[in-house]
């Protein structure tokens, strides 16, 4: 029966304009309630658990009651029925109860009347800032040559490095910039670096057009916020050396049209929204837009506004961004199936700026959202536009081409029918198929984070183990000086005796290196520590650890991770970007080709074990090495490209280079099947049940490589590295 006194309200006619304007004149009354720490305008935020989570009921239905549970942007669902509102975070929860006992002119009105007539709810947060400080930055993953968006950013500002993410390219119609954050980029001139081939490098300077906070009204005419800044917070980095950037985001591809917002535009429909980003401190992250122009401050009878708000989706996806994230571009993570072809293109909404670290009611777990403004509006007052077609057509997580096939194609050549059914039920694990890499339809990382096993060294290692740099290469033709002066490892290795953790160390000292690299001797220690975990019956560990150490036997393969032309020719610094022409652009490009290629090479191949022991799998891999370079010397592939070919230099490569690198991808497939195999047959494989041949799980896979300790990264230096490869005992 309908009610007419009191009559029942409908509020979905609200719009953001209507939310804003209530805002605006209730600002006075809200700014003077103690427990108020900030405000948005959004949706109605319905606690999970409630029965109206997943039953419409009237809005007064829910009102009713004067305790009610804790509500918080964690513990709460936007469903189709939930109304427009205005959002009020406060950081203590009281029931209207426990407030008009103590002083009932601090209860947050449930309702706000304007003088027209309009009737706008309000939805209390409760938000608990962290009062700890923020953990140090560490172990930031860098990029190895190919810069784009998603890679960290550092600057120097009074002793202390300052770090960013870079966000994408951007365009004046006369140069081009990196975009990032204006607090990163600091002031004009100031330098800009990365590191480059493991090298503190400047790749720009931060140039004079940026913006940080402009009176709310100058961006928003139509919007009521008088008194109000909105923070924009963006920079730019007049970029050096256009060569080694690409406009994709590393972690997200390439870049679809930007998502036009203004306020002809915006609407409450963008609750809700999907998004995705790769942010140079976090890696993947996921999340949605909670909220709308949230004003988190107020200082000086000003207050201070975001233009989006993004939380975790839901709580089994935490977003996890963390300090460093700032410059990161969002994207509209649209839920579409997978169409073939082409990999897809993510439109870019938002740059994020700053992000928040919340409690919970009981104040044990810690919530973080992300504070960003909307990218059209910051290319409007920049007057810049995105950069899309720069040195693209890499995959999402580029420079894996050769890494995912050489792991997956190692799994088919093994003969022992119990270990090769044992791979077969797990090869989505290690790498992807044929035909994932073929169609560009690869995504490194899942929504849950898990990274395929043969790309764990580089995705996760290099961000959680920086110890682990040095392990994925050794420049195997540099010749020494003094005692071994003339000789280079690859001389010195031709007695097995000298490969040893001494004679290395001792040769590298004559080079007064500290960049060791020591690729065969951390194959030989996951060697060992595979065959102990077969003899111990530890399958999970053994795939783990076998699905890893493809990755470093895929660095052998490639003549640039075994030579010290490894960025070109040391005094040429124009050839620099060689190494990300060929291990990354060309690959990438030429896909196809590598895995056709490399399939006709290796027809009715079967690999046998080969060796015992983790001195003689080391030898193998130097072997490797050998043969790859011995294959494709690195000055050829330096040569190639410094013959250039403008926008035909990858197909130039591909025609000049192309065969070869099949040959030596192959021989790497050839001799990781051989780790599989000796490790297998030499820790006792035939004494394993056949209920551990099954599939494992992501979720298993993920805890053990993100133990420190599992099969533990050392420097070369260290004497745990020399300790390890005596080790007879399994892993704990």
């Amino acid at each position: 029966m309908k009610s007419f006194f009191p009559g029942k309200r409908d509020f979905k006619s609200l719009s953001i304009y209507d939310l804003l304007q209530a805002r605006e004149a209730y600002h006075v009354h809200l700014a003077h309630l103690e427990n108020v720490v900030a405000t948005a305008i959004g949706l109605y935020r319905i606690r999970s658990s409630d029965p109206d989570a997943k039953v419409a009921k009237h809005p007064l239905e829910k009102r009713s009651g004067r305790t009610s549970p804790v509500r918080t942007l964690q513990n709460t669902v936007v469903t189709p029925w939930s109304w427009p509102c205005v959002l009020v975070f406060v950081n203590r929860w009281q029931s209207q109860e426990e407030l008009l006992k103590e002083d009932p002119d601090q209860v947050v009105p449930r309702f706000l009347y304007m003088p027209d007539g309009r009737v706008v709810p309000t939805c209390v947060l409760l938000v608990e800032e962290q009062e700890q400080a923020p953990p140090p930055l560490q172990n930031i993953a860098f990029p190895d040559m190919l810069i784009g968006g998603g890679y960290p950013v550092l600057t120097d500002v009074q002793g202390e490095a300052h770090i960013g993410s870079l966000g994408c390219l951007v365009s004046d119609g006369d140069a081009v910039y990196a975009l990032t954050n204006r607090h990163v980029t600091g002031e004009q001139g100031r330098p800009v670096y990365s590191l480059l081939g493991g090298e503190r490098q400047q790749i720009g300077r931060s140039y004079k057009n940026q913006v940080g906070k402009k009176p709310f009204q100058e961006v928003y005419e139509a919007f009521s916020g008088t008194r109000s800044y909105l923070n924009m917070d963006a920079g730019l980095i007049d970029v050096e050396d256009m060569n080694c950037w690409t406009a994709q985001v590393f972690g997200v591809g390439e870049l679809g049209e930007p998502v036009d917002l203004n306020s002809d535009t915006l609407s409450l429909d963008l609750i809700g929204c999907p998004m995705r980003a790769f942010g140079g401190a976090s890696g993947e992250l996921v999340g949605e837009i909670q909220a709308l122009f949230y004003r988190y401050k107020s200082t000086g009878g000003f207050d201070y506004v975001s233009e989006l708000l993004i939380g975790p989706r839901n709580e089994q996806m935490p977003l996890n961004t963390h300090p460093g994230d700032s410059g990161t571009v969002w994207f509209f993570d649209e839920p579409i199936p997978e169409q073939g072809g082409r990999a897809r293109r993510y439109r870019p909404i938002a740059l994020q700026w700053g992000g928040h670290e919340l409690l919970d009611g009981q104040g044990k777990v810690t919530f973080r959202f992300a504070l960003a403004t909307c990218l059209s509006t910051i290319c409007r007052e920049l007057d810049v536009d995105v950069f899309r077609g720069w040195n693209i057509g890499h995959r999402e997580y580029w420079g894996a081409t050769g890494h995912y096939k050489i792991a997956a194609k190692a799994c088919e050549l093994v003969t022992d029918p119990r270990l090769s059914q044992l791979l077969h039920n797990n090869v989505d694990l290690i790498a992807f198929r044929d035909e994932a890499i073929q169609s560009g339809q690869i995504r490194a990382i899942d929504a849950h984070q898990f990274v395929p096993l043969a790309d764990v060294a580089d995705l996760v290692w290099r961000r959680t183990r920086p110890e682990d740099e040095f392990n994925h290469f050794a420049d195997m033709d540099q010749e020494g000086q003094g005692d071994f002066s003339g000789k280079t490892l690859l001389d010195l290795c031709q007695d097995p005796n000298n490969l040893s953790v001494d004679t290395w160390n001792h040769y590298y000292e004559s080079l007064n290196v500290d960049k060791r690299g020591a690729l065969p001797f951390r194959v030989w220690q996951m060697y060992s520590q595979m065959v102990q975990f077969v003899k111990a019956g530890k399958i999970t560990e053994f795939i783990c650890a076998g699905g890893i150490v493809s990755h470093y036997v895929g660095d052998a393969c490639q003549p640039l991770h075994v030579s010290y032309l490894h960025h070109g020719r040391p005094d040429h610094h124009e050839e620099i970007p060689v190494h990300s022409k060929y291990e990354t652009s060309m690959m990438d490009a030429f896909a196809p080709d590598v895995i056709a290629g490399v399939n006709q090479a290796l027809q009715q191949t079967k690999i046998q074990p080969a060796f015992q022991g983790g001195h003689a799998t080391a030898l193998a891999v130097v072997d490797l090495m050998r043969r790859s370079i011995a294959t494709l010397p690195p000055m050829d592939i330096i040569n190639t490209f410094d013959q250039g070919g403008g926008r035909q230099l990858l197909q130039n490569m591909w025609s000049v280079l192309g065969e070869r690198t099949v040959t030596c991808i192959a021989e790497g497939c050839k001799c990781m099947a051989a780790v599989w195999a000796s490790a297998w047959e030499e820790g006792g494989g035939e004494n394993i049940p056949d209920s551990a041949l099954a599939a494992l799980t992501q979720e298993v896979l993920q805890a053990l490589y993100n133990q420190k300790d599992f099969v533990e990264s050392f420097r070369l230096v260290d004497p745990q590295f020399a300790a390890s490869l005596q080790e007879e005992r399994v892993p704990a």
